[in-house]
């Protein structure tokens, strides 16, 4: 696809990303930035709406790396006030990261450099040798008769004019190579400058009226000022964290005053906004288009597993018209097998029977001895952090805001006893769940392509197997462009 979309590919300074994310994200990044910097050249566009965006890692790096305009939106006050305060310690070990990184530079233009002088001479004298090999046999053929100081005079005449000669034509190129390696990769250790808020860089000095200015005042200043600096120029890269939850109706002129032309990305939208993002991309003119991994099924909701009335196209499942002509019903249970991972328990061999053991006789307890069927609290990964069945007990329990001495440990350990010989029936079960878990995801998929093939405006749509199922069992993204 990478080689359908673009023509010759810029070369740029590999960024380790790695340094900054897990080899998980890292991983996603760099391979689902890559596809949309080639879509968006394919398109002619340099603004990029990502949306479900998070910590902005996607948005991050597609603005430093490729010099895009990105938008992140993300439902979660939270992420938006980690990105603040990753700028007040960027501000604070601002000058240290910048000497670090001229040091870094340096030291690697430093070591190129070294290396290529090393290997020039290494080329020079093999050549030499040849030449000077081939030059004695010469001189044996023709029967040369001199006295024996005569060839090595000429061999050392000759080895010091070739490698002065060599040395000549090799050290402009030494010279100016690492200088143009060490501009080009100046240029993109400072590039993190571009994407940081206008205040992120602290000045020398400050006047006391801005240490006294509040903090809504402070951010309105800075949104304003990014705000300012994106509309005067969209060559410009920028990045800028946006809060808002975002439906299938949502204006985006609302969010983002200077709207034109874009691509609409996501990288593992959690539920509906998945299915909501490629209705926004089908319904906005500006939006050419979409790149789109979507997760978290289970939360998806559907138009025939309560049949209740609601307004038609807000269901996250179905999308496509004959789905929703057959009235497809997956329910949750279905949807939850489709967020396994067979990949990972192939190349593991191991199922997490255990844990799934113990939270399912958990559930039978909480019925039984607290009579509660349903909750909208989680016990989360507390089985990791227990050293027993009775400790994992209890631990819940309390996670749940639930009595937990009522119930004593012979009582918790009777209950461990007696569905203990179930386990082997659980394992194959969820074995089973595993081995469909592929079949229902690509069903939820195919619905969302389908959405898209019924749509005029597409000029080509397809899933794409973006990254290794190992790593990201969520490894396909719908990818559209518009006609």
């Amino acid at each position: 696809m990478l080689g359908a979309l673009s023509g010759k590919q810029q070369e740029r300074y590999e960024i380790k990303t790695d340094e900054f994310m897990n080899n998980k994200k890292s991983h996603e990044v760099q391979v689902m930035s890559e596809l949309i910097d080639s879509i968006a050249n394919f398109c002619g566009v340099k603004q990029v709406i990502d949306l479900g965006s998070g910590k902005g890692y996607l948005s991050s790096f597609l603005s430093m790396q490729y010099k895009l305009k990105v938008y992140g939106i993300d439902s979660s006050n939270t992420n938006t006030h980690g990105a603040n305060e990753r700028n007040r310690k960027l501000k604070k070990h601002w000058r240290a990261y910048q000497s670090r990184a001229r040091a870094n530079v340096r030291s690697q233009v430093l070591e190129e450099s070294m290396e290529r002088a090393v290997q020039g001479e290494m080329k020079c004298r093999a050549n030499s040798n040849e030449k000077l090999l081939s030059t004695n046999s010469l001189l044996s053929q023709d029967q040369v008769n001199t006295s024996d100081s005569v060839p090595l005079e000429i061999s050392g005449a000759f080895t010091d004019s070739a490698m002065l000669k060599t040395n000549k034509q090799t050290e402009p190129h030494l010279l100016t190579q690492p200088q143009s390696d060490g501009n080009k990769t100046c240029e993109n250790a400072f590039s993190l400058l571009n994407i940081l808020p206008a205040d992120a860089v602290e000045a020398v000095s400050s006047s006391k009226y801005n240490m006294e200015l509040c903090e809504e005042e402070k951010e309105q200043r800075k949104m304003s000022s990014i705000k300012a600096k994106a509309s005067k120029s969209s060559d410009s890269s920028i990045y800028l964290p946006l809060t808002s939850y975002i439906t299938a109706e949502t204006e985006l002129h609302d969010i983002i005053t200077d709207l034109e032309d874009c691509i609409m990305v996501g990288l593992h939208t959690c539920g509906d906004l998945a299915p909501n993002t490629l209705r926004i991309f089908t319904a906005k003119p500006e939006i050419k288009a979409v790149c789109s991994v979507g997760c978290c099924y289970h939360l998806l909701t559907e138009e025939f597993e309560n049949q209740k009335d609601c307004s038609p196209g807000l269901w996250g499942f179905p999308m496509c018209r004959y789905l929703k002509e057959e009235s497809w019903c997956c329910g949750r249970n279905a949807r939850m097998s489709a967020c396994l991972a067979l990949e990972r328990v192939v190349v593991s061999q191991v199922l997490p029977t255990e844990s799934l053991f113990y939270r399912a006789v958990l559930q039978v307890i909480i019925e039984e001895c607290y009579g509660m069927i349903t909750s909208d609290q989680h016990v989360g990964k507390i089985f990791s952090k227990s050293s027993s069945f009775v400790d994992y007990v209890r631990k819940s329990l309390k996670k749940l805001e639930l009595d937990e001495s009522k119930l004593p440990d012979s009582c918790i350990m009777g209950y461990y006893e007696k569905y203990k010989h179930r386990m082997n029936e659980l394992e194959a079960f969820n074995m089973l769940k595993v081995v469909l878990a592929p079949c229902i995801e690509v069903l939820l998929l195919l619905d969302r392509l389908c959405y898209l093939k019924e749509k005029d405006n597409i000029a080509w749509s397809g899933l794409v197997k973006l990254f290794d199922p190992v790593k990201s069992p969520r490894c396909y993204a719908v990818v559209a462009l518009k006609k």
